[in-house]
């Protein structure tokens, strides 16, 4: 990949955050609200009915890319079996157990993440984590045997707890992974057809797909107090930033904490909305589409008393596949803002900038997705 293409991508994401961080609202009066969309109608034989929610995420994609969905299909049972995975993770695991999984030892940003080892924007953030990608025994559907990492190699690169030390983890987060990873894949047909493309027009480049999946705890707030867009925190749970990958399905905890940043510049809180999922347009899709559809800036803050729980999917398409500007996307007054670039490459290009010595997972960022 030229080096050249590498440092628009790097320098495009940073310049889109700074800017979006910086367009502070004059109003105090913001009439934001986050959709709420039933894609129930999705699963209908009837295109139209089909096209009738693709449609209400084209219009939550073009302002904000920020939406809940609810009639998805992931069983409750799932959802709330892989939160108290989570939980068991982070308070039964013994340290020593999690170390032997570390993310110094990944080249791929897999693994547990302690708070201290990673900075999404150089805050000092309180979040622990665990991460792992796409395999093909996490895929229902068996894969098509063709899958490659962020870097184009094919190892795999997954740590998971001993089954002795976590009994049934394994099984609760493959279960999970396999549901949300079906949801993400019928979701990019409804995007798809949102972007006036044929609604297979993505199926070909998701057969072996980009998944990274965290799981995320966020401590209780050392000085608990309510939402006030006026006042600096300092216990930040994580940073101001955007997602890498296409876009985000996201489970959240009863504990609220996320906040994102309005269509005006305020940060608003995006509270958990039983049964949803959150799903947020992430940079490598606002990019794909040419600035049309709007990557989401949002940050984590614990500000209850409560433990804070969450679970994000960044679903991107097969990390080999090389992709140029959506054509629905470009226009005589949008002509095409971007070069070529495989899609592997633009995520770990963005990952290799967040971990603690800033040299990223392959100690040199020129190699080369929350």
């Amino acid at each position: 990949m030229d080096s050249t293409t590498l440092d628009e991508a790097r320098a495009g994401a940073s310049a889109y955050l700074q800017s979006r961080l910086s367009n502070k609202s004059t109003s105090s009066d913001d009439p934001f609200e986050i959709p709420i969309i039933d894609i129930s109608p999705s699963f209908s034989p009837s295109l139209s009915d089909r096209q009738a929610v693709a449609d209400k995420i084209r219009s939550a994609c073009i302002s904000s890319g920020f939406f809940y969905i609810t009639s998805h299909g992931v069983p409750l049972s799932i959802c709330s079996g892989i939160l108290r995975e989570a939980e068991r993770f982070f308070k039964k695991l013994p340290k020593e157990k999690k170390e032997l999984m570390h993310l110094r030892n990944s080249k791929l940003g897999y693994g547990w993440e302690p708070s201290e080892y990673t900075s999404i924007a150089g805050d000092v953030e309180t979040k622990e984590g665990f991460n792992w990608g796409y395999e093909e025994g996490l895929d229902k559907t068996g894969g098509d045997g063709k899958y490659v990492n962020l870097d184009g190699t094919t190892y795999k690169g997954n740590f998971w707890p001993e089954e002795a030390d976590l009994p049934g983890f394994y099984t609760v987060v493959r279960d999970y992974y396999s549901e949300v990873l079906q949801l993400a894949r019928h979701l990019f047909r409804l995007f798809a057809l949102s972007l006036s493309l044929p609604e297979e027009h993505f199926d070909s480049m998701t057969t072996h797909p980009g998944g990274i999946a965290r799981l995320l705890y966020y401590p209780p707030a050392k000085d608990p107090r309510p939402f006030d867009p006026s006042v600096m925190e300092e216990e930040i749970g994580l940073g101001a930033h955007s997602d890498y990958e296409c876009f985000t399905l996201l489970l959240c905890s009863s504990s609220p904490g996320l906040e994102i940043l309005s269509p005006s510049g305020r940060w608003t809180p995006a509270p958990p909305v039983p049964g949803s999922f959150i799903v947020n347009v992430a940079d490598f899709l606002m990019r794909w589409t040419n600035g049309v559809y709007k990557s989401t800036v949002h940050r984590v803050i614990n500000r209850s008393k409560e433990e804070r729980y969450s679970v994000p999917f960044f679903f991107s398409i097969n990390y080999d596949q090389t992709v140029e500007t959506l054509p629905s996307c470009i226009t005589e007054d949008n002509p095409s803002k971007y070069p070529p670039i495989r899609a592997g490459t633009y995520i770990l290009e963005r990952l290799n900038t967040t971990t603690k010595d800033g040299k990223g997972y392959y100690g040199n960022s020129a190699v080369h997705d929350n």
